[in-house]
């Protein structure tokens, strides 16, 4: 099955790059986390990455989407990886020079997410480009577990790094994996990628994306489902205070158990695949991989051995990365490509703000009742979503894998 997207020369370059890239991300991420927490002793201060995040996606998603439908997205990605190096560049001097404060980690959160609204749309909005429409859910499907590698790869470098040289060895690698997804970039045999059609104003172009979101139940249902879960569901902000102070296990004891969920997610690969490519209850098996989702989180608070723990946050990220291919690759396929940067940037909103503003909460929520209440709760609301979504017929509910014309 995936072989013949492989055989797509452009995509099996840009699927590479983009791990590659996200490996180092995904480190950045683990050690962010980390290290303000390490700075400040603070969940809710370390729920402040969440908070940097979210800011940069709410404010800047639709003007990223706006201009990937506007502009070549090839140099668009360029552009938005240009500037993340600079500032994983930047950073990783500051620490290895024991410069760094703690505001400095936030402000380059922010930074990176701003290069990161532009980068996304352009990112998810280039696949039909490199591979025939009969392929987009392939291939969205091939991506998800792949990026999944990524976040198992990258947290693990994190906690070796930060072992042995601290956070800034990190950051320094994050800027070079920028520097090699820019040159992959630069020989992908693609045209231009400069949509064409009228020419509206920005703020007329992302107008049009929600209107157009607006009139298909599908999508804003599916962000819906999406906002809700992560928010409640949040976890990766609670994962430095699990490791250090209910585990017990150190930094290099948090590498793994921050790559748990990736590694969950990269064994159910052959599930997923088989579930994007056959199924035709998709609809379904995205509620019921939610409410997993939840049941899974509990059972990592309340693991009582380092082992456990390890183990709930792999079945976390197997549920997680059934919902999100499947959420992902029916945003793709509903959303024609000149509108598919603006959608997928107002998605991203909920896909990637969602998890951010639930750090922000579950954080500050953390810092009163402790981490092991704190998801408790939490846990609780993506299951509660997803029965509200089962126990009615809605267009997620039934949501065969094909979407028909409305």
């Amino acid at each position: 099955m995936t072989e013949r997207v492989l055989r797509n020369r452009d995509f099996t370059l840009y699927w590479a790059g983009v791990v590659a890239s996200q490996i180092g991300t995904r480190g950045t991420v683990a050690a962010n986390l980390y290290h303000v927490y390490q700075l400040t002793g603070s969940i809710a201060y370390t729920g402040l990455v969440g908070a940097a995040q979210a800011v940069a996606l709410l404010v800047l998603s639709p003007l990223g989407g706006a201009l990937a439908d506007r502009l070549d997205r090839r140099r668009l990605l360029q552009a938005a990886q240009g500037v993340a190096l600079v500032v994983a560049a930047a950073l990783a001097w500051l620490t290895l020079t024991g410069q760094v404060l703690a505001w400095q980690v936030v402000a380059s959160v922010v930074l990176t997410t701003a290069a990161a609204t532009f980068d996304q749309p352009a990112r998810q909005a280039l696949i039909p480009a490199l591979v025939p429409r009969a392929q987009i859910g392939q291939a969205v499907a091939l991506l998800n577990p792949s990026r999944e590698l990524a976040v198992l790869v990258g947290p693990l470098l994190a906690g070796v790094l930060i072992t042995f040289a601290g956070p800034g060895l990190m950051y320094a690698v994050d800027a070079v994996t920028y520097g090699l997804l820019v040159v992959v970039l630069g020989v992908l045999r693609i045209a231009p990628l400069t949509p064409g059609g009228e020419r509206r104003s920005v703020l007329g172009s992302i107008a049009e994306g929600a209107r157009y979101i607006r009139h298909r139940p599908l999508i804003y249902k599916l962000m819906a489902l999406d906002l809700s879960a992560t928010v409640f569901g949040a976890y990766r902000v609670l994962l430095p205070a699990l490791a250090l102070d209910v585990l017990h296990v150190g930094s290099a004891g948090y590498g793994v158990l921050s790559a748990a969920p990736s590694a969950g997610a990269l064994l159910a690969t052959y599930s997923i695949f088989r579930t994007v490519q056959r199924s035709n209850r998709q609809g379904e098996v995205l509620l019921a991989a939610t409410a997993l989702y939840g049941v899974s989180a509990l059972l990592l608070a309340h693991a009582p051995l380092y082992l456990t723990a390890v183990v709930a946050a792999g079945l976390v990220g197997a549920c997680d990365a059934m919902a999100t291919t499947i959420r992902h690759a029916a945003v793709q396929i509903d959303t024609p490509d000149e509108l598919r940067g603006r959608v997928t940037a107002f998605y991203q909103m909920s896909s990637r703000g969602g998890p951010a503003i639930g750090d922000v909460a579950v954080g500050a929520f953390a810092g009163l009742v402790g981490p092991v209440a704190a998801l408790t709760l939490g846990a609780i609301g993506p299951i509660l979503v997803a029965a509200a979504f089962w126990t009615r017929e809605t267009v997620v509910r039934s949501y065969t894998g094909v979407v028909a014309d409305e």
